[in-house]
């Protein structure tokens, strides 16, 4: 799973931020302010023209006044009476509609969909949830971006108006509404999305008594059995029993089934295991040694323009190295001390620079060691596995472990530092080949959290989208028509899905300079990693850029949501458990956008004649 930033801690994110960024709250306060200044210098501009220098001050103080008195005296009786005006409002369009498109979606998705897959859940996952996100944002879009522009071209907003109604409560009111009639929605698209991966996944198989084999200990008495299951869902598995005839599969597309003996020559199959899951990773931080045994932040670039990843290569001393804190907090207490492990699970992204030997996996090593100074390097006999390509690999490192000088050594007594500290070495055997690794591609696995509750996660991100979808759209929809209303929405999120390529224009990270700059390379077909040349009017576009274009692209993104980082569904298609952190993050931030908007929609809606 990509992690390409590391998820802060709720209150430090709230708070301070990280390293390179303010916390959120006082983030949003700079934003809040600047855009108040803003606003205030614009209404000014607007009144003074209207009204002359000294009647503009006086309308723009007057306005603003009474309107801050008015937000205070929010009544939430008429915020609630408006709310439940929106609800039969959409009820009256047929919301209801956008539910049957959904169901007919999932009635047909079969024929699409395969179950003959690596990973049949991921799929499957992805596809219900990014058609719940789709349709969920399309229906707050149409409803947010229309609503009031249709009340005033029927003119029933003077019914709303005559009434003790302030123009803040018309915004939230509206807001509310939409909000709960997009969480009734969600919550039907979440359940009918989850019975509809869990019945399409559904499978089991049957023994297949002709292809065991007896297995028997070293004095040749019979312990067990081998075989395999029969072949369903496009796939089989192999199996080990035990000599009272049960046992499990073997992993094959993302699952397993348990054996269980009913008698003799009769079994029962289990259904799927582990197709859905919530893994909860701790991770530790990543670093590289070279070939030449010299320690590196990065291992090496293969050409791939995207950097989340660096490589090492095979069959030197190049080695990728993560050191894990709290190991003792991975420890399942429930498990008898002597049969502890360290669970452990591996990414491996790998490039190949020749085909090497066909049908054979790529070889690599895992040594535990110790980080401790007084402990000597002390480092454990290597584990070999085979490399599955961006597959995700567990293994349970025995406590039980030899060094290098083959002394038997103790995984939580000698390799884990008294201040509880592990580091794990990667390498890659084969010449010629690479391991590419990020930091999020080596965890500790904690014990599995609920599924059910990681996929209702999930649809708290997309209903965070949603809402901030409604904010937007009733806000401008207090000023324009709409079409143009929606329009404007459908901008701000493709603007907000491409928010950090605004942020990095705007502070100079990407290559091709500003806006101004990147329509003469286009004209001039010059390369985006030649220096213009410097003439007159190349100086002029660069200016330009620098001291007008991209101070107002990075004003902008300031104000746009990330919703490329909003969504959780690679979270659950890949198995993985949302972090609490990670969704108050998310609902705090929502929060903000339903606060900051309808305070100006509220000032918007006041200068419409008929809100006054």
């Amino acid at each position: 799973m990509v992690v390409e930033q590391q998820l802060l801690p709720y209150f430090q994110w709230l708070l301070t931020g990280g390293e390179k960024s303010l916390g959120a709250l006082p983030s949003f306060a700079f934003v809040f302010l600047g855009v108040a200044m803003a606003a205030l210098v614009i209404g000014f501009a607007i009144a003074a023209s209207r009204y002359g220098f000294l009647r503009g001050g006086d309308v723009t103080y007057k306005t603003i006044s009474e309107g801050l008195r008015e937000l205070l005296q929010t009544s939430p009786r008429r915020v609630w009476a408006i709310a439940r005006l929106a609800i039969k409002e959409s009820l009256r369009r047929r919301v209801a509609v956008a539910l049957g498109v959904f169901f007919l979606v999932l009635l047909f998705a079969n024929w699409f969909l395969s179950t003959n897959h690596q990973e049949p859940a991921r799929l499957y996952l992805s596809f219900v949830l990014t058609a719940s996100t789709y349709l969920v944002l399309g229906v707050a879009l149409l409803l947010s971006a229309f609503s009031l522009p249709g009340d005033f071209k029927t003119k029933t907003i003077y019914t709303v108006v005559t009434k003790p109604v302030r123009a803040g409560e018309i915004i939230l009111g509206r807001i509310i509404g939409f909000m709960i009639v997009i969480t009734v929605l969600l919550a039907i698209m979440g359940v009918g999305s989850y019975i509809f991966v869990v019945r399409s996944l559904d499978h089991s198989h049957t023994v297949e008594l002709e292809s065991f084999q007896v297995v028997a200990n070293p004095a040749g008495e019979e312990v067990g059995k081998k075989g395999t299951t029969s072949r369903d869902a496009g796939h089989r598995h192999e199996l080990t029993l035990d000599k009272d005839g049960n046992g499990e599969t073997t992993v094959e597309n993302g699952h397993t089934h348990r054996i269980e003996s009913l008698g003799e020559n009769k079994y029962r199959v289990s259904p799927p295991l582990g197709f859905i899951r919530a893994r909860v990773p701790q991770y530790g931080k990543l670093r590289f040694i070279d070939r030449s045994g010299a320690a590196k932040d990065t291992g090496i670039s293969v050409g791939s323009e995207w950097t989340y990843r660096s490589f090492i290569d095979g069959n030197t001393p190049a080695t990728a190295i993560w050191t894990f804190d709290n190991v003792s907090d991975a420890v399942d207490p429930n498990v008898p001390e002597d049969e502890r492990s360290l669970p452990l699970s591996l990414i491996v992204r790998v490039f190949k620079t020749h085909k090497g030997v066909i049908g054979q996996a790529l070889q690599g090593t895992i040594q535990l060691r110790n980080p401790d100074p007084a402990a000597n390097g002390l480092t454990s006999e290597p584990l070999s596995f085979d490399a599955q390509d961006q597959q995700v690999d567990d293994f349970n490192i025995p406590r039980k472990q030899y060094s290098q000088s083959r002394q038997e050594i103790d995984l939580f007594k000698d390799l884990v530092s008294k201040d509880g500290k592990i580091e794990v070495l990667v390498k890659c055997l084969d010449r010629g080949q690479y391991f590419g690794f990020a930091q999020a591609d080596c965890y500790i696995r904690h014990p599995d959290g609920s599924p059910i509750a990681s996929f209702a996660k999930v649809c708290v991100s997309i209903w965070v989208q949603a809402v901030i979808v409604v904010s937007v759209g009733v806000t401008i929809s207090t000023l324009v028509s709409g079409p143009v209303a929606m329009l404007f929405v459908v901008g701000f999120i493709i603007l907000g899905f491409w928010r950090q390529d605004f942020v990095d224009i705007a502070t100079g990270k990407s290559y091709g300079g500003g806006p101004a700059e990147s329509v003469v390379r286009i004209a001039t077909q010059a390369n985006v990693m030649v220096q213009l040349e410097d003439t007159l009017l190349n100086n002029l576009v660069t200016g330009f850029d620098k001291y007008f274009a991209k101070p107002i692209m990075w004003a902008v993104a300031q104000t746009l949501p990330d919703f490329r980082s909003f969504s959780t569904v690679r979270y659950a298609a890949d198995g993985y458990n949302v972090p609490w952190d990670r969704v108050f993050q998310d609902v705090t931030v929502c929060l903000g956008y339903v606060v900051g908007l309808s305070i100006i929609g509220y000032f918007l809606l006041r200068t419409r004649e008929v809100a006054k």
